[in-house]
């Protein structure tokens, strides 16, 4: 719901993300999402994050290690962390060219907890606007960027600069072990 409604809005969504296993369910979850027509036909997806990208790819190169859902997928040719509208940014100057959306983006970046990584560059240039939205989905420990922005923060600073919370804050626990 956060995505569509985000989009209808004009903004962009930004999920701070773990790159090992977390980014992949989220890609999965989001596969499924499209295919039962739940979420934007034309979503573009941008998972910006060089580890996320290589753990994905090493996923996909082992598809015996999967439950028997994914195994049928993969069993069917279907690629469970793959669909139209994905891309992966390996390079800095991908990851800062994602400044141009201003709306219809999905950018999934680490870390988690937003204590570093591109993400805190994402969330300095969408945080502050309120169609925007921000989707926590793991733990995010006390003293953490992401746990400030969760438990309500008027503002945050990013990089020596005071940035407004506008933006619409999620949370999915499920996620989480």
């Amino acid at each position: 719901a956060a995505i569509g409604d985000t989009f209808s809005k004009g903004g962009n969504v930004i999920i701070p993300s773990f790159a090992l296993e977390r980014t992949q369910e989220i890609l999965y979850f989001l596969r499924e999402g499209l295919a039962a027509g739940q979420l934007p036909a034309n979503m573009q997806v941008f998972l910006d994050s060089p580890m996320a990208i290589s753990a994905t790819e090493i996923f996909r190169r082992h598809p015996e290690c999967y439950d028997d859902d994914s195994a049928r997928l993969f069993a069917g040719g279907d690629d469970p962390f793959g669909f139209p509208g994905l891309h992966f940014t390996s390079t800095t100057d991908q990851s800062m060219a994602l400044n141009i959306f201003h709306s219809g983006a999905v950018i999934i970046a680490g870390s988690g907890m937003c204590t570093g990584g591109r993400v805190r560059h994402h969330l300095k240039h969408n945080l502050w606007r309120e169609h925007c939205s921000v989707v926590f989905v793991g733990f995010a420990a006390r003293g953490t960027l992401a746990r400030k922005i969760v438990d309500g923060a008027e503002s945050v600073n990013i990089y020596g600069e005071e940035i407004a919370v506008r933006a619409r804050i999620y949370t999915i626990g499920g996620f989480s072990a």
